[in-house]
């Protein structure tokens, strides 16, 4: 019989909608970032860096490109014959099918899967931070404490504390009390959403809450093992994590890679981040192009100047046009004599000649505030943007624009063109 002594269940369904129209075609985890990678990388990287070589993928929500960048795992040295990488979206079963309707339902509708491997412990992962753990480190910190369920937690400003489920532990980080989102933190050890479970205790657990609606670790599981006086405790994470669920924190994380010293460095020779990679030429940047403090991947071909940015693969940026503070994806194509000023460009978006982005004041956006804000341009994958036009800040654009959509050939700050069959 096949035996694991730890497998990795890697939650990648989410939608991100708090990623406006950079997840309404794409999940997040699969997601570009950081000019070549994609957000899942991080994780399944430092499973593979971790030992960890059996990692289930759930995902659900727009899959498609996240299961061709998976693929049978080569990158990560996940294609094993026995373990290794393995898809696990949503199946008709033949009593009731069902979607994915919380983090813990997604597990439990993969008990088979998971015991398939008899494991003595599951090591439950979100497919959408950047960060890089040892999960070996907090497993030999879960036997030491003879644990039955450990969680990743790091202290957070007190200020931030209510975003987050906390947790209250003893001297000995054995918790005591959870709190889910508290109006009024007691602590501020905020959960990362990353758990080891002893594998008995995990089942047990899953299959006593299977009817409750949305079944959740934080709000079902967690609690129901704490009530029953199974240990749980504390792993405090004190290195960089950052959990890239909005606009402005996902833009923020790809600056702060291009630090002169970056706090989350991807140069990291014993800590490698691995990821697909299509066979690309090299970057190309002609006699007039500059570039300053910058991320720039390969095939792309640079004719203008670009300073402080993330730039992906084979992305072209015209002559004469400046980029600044912008994060530009794959294939992207900008024409000539634009301005180009803290914006996220998707994937595959076509900018015409002579654009202005992110131009004058701030004024909040009109249709999702919350989503859009920062002074940050947002334009979603496969949009073109005509020729001539000047667009404000707080700005999302979506979808094959004309000129026709630009009154007196300007968006002002605030707005949001958004074309019949795109999502905010």
């Amino acid at each position: 019989m096949i035996k694991k002594e730890m497998i990795a269940m890697l939650l990648a369904g989410g939608q991100g909608s708090r990623l406006g129209v950079l997840t309404a075609k794409v999940a997040k985890p699969a997601v570009s970032f950081g000019g070549k990678y994609r957000i899942i990388d991080f994780p399944l990287s430092n499973c593979i860096n971790s030992g960890v070589d059996t990692v289930g993928v759930l995902t659900q929500y727009q899959p498609l490109r996240l299961n061709t960048h998976i693929g049978i795992g080569i990158p990560w040295d996940l294609d094993r014959n026995i373990g290794g990488v393995t898809v696990l979206p949503p199946y008709e079963k033949s009593s009731n099918t069902e979607w994915y309707t919380g983090t813990a339902n997604a597990i439990y509708q993969n008990i088979d899967y998971m015991d398939s491997f008899n494991p003595d412990y599951v090591l439950i992962l979100s497919g959408d931070h950047i960060y890089k753990m040892d999960y070996e480190v907090m497993l030999d910190y879960h036997k030491s404490k003879g644990a039955e369920v450990t969680l990743a937690a790091m202290p957070v400003p007190m200020e931030e504390a209510k975003r987050f489920g906390i947790l209250i532990t003893d001297e000995d980080r054995r918790i005591n009390e959870f709190e889910e989102k508290p109006e009024h933190p007691r602590s501020n050890l905020a959960s990362m959403g990353i758990y080891i479970f002893n594998w008995k205790t995990l089942k047990e657990a899953l299959i006593a809450n299977a009817q409750q609606p949305s079944l959740d670790f934080g709000k079902h599981v967690i609690p129901y093992c704490h009530a029953k006086g199974s240990p749980c405790y504390a792993y405090e994470y004190n290195a960089y994590w950052k959990d890239v669920g909005t606009l402005h924190s996902y833009w923020e994380a790809n600056m702060e890679l291009i630090d002169i010293v970056p706090e989350f460095n991807l140069y990291e020779e014993y800590w490698k981040i691995y990821t697909k990679c299509d066979k690309l030429p090299p970057q190309y940047i002609s006699e007039n192009g500059e570039i300053e403090k910058c991320i720039i991947g390969e095939g792309t071909q640079i004719y203008g100047k670009v300073y402080n940015s993330v730039i992906g693969c084979g992305v072209t940026i015209g002559e004469g046009t400046v980029v600044r503070d912008s994060i530009i994806m794959n294939d992207a194509v900008i024409g000539f004599g634009g301005h180009i000023e803290k914006a996220i460009i998707a994937e595959n978006v076509t900018i015409g000649d002579n654009v202005n982005i992110g131009v004058g004041e701030e004024v909040d956006n009109d249709t999702a505030p919350h989503i859009y804000n920062h002074g940050l341009v947002c334009v979603g994958e496969k949009s073109v943007v005509p020729s001539g036009v000047t667009i404000g800040k707080n700005v999302v654009i979506s979808g094959v624009t004309g000129p026709e959509d630009y009154e007196g050939m300007q968006l002002a700050s605030g707005k949001s063109l958004i074309k019949a069959g795109d999502e905010v």
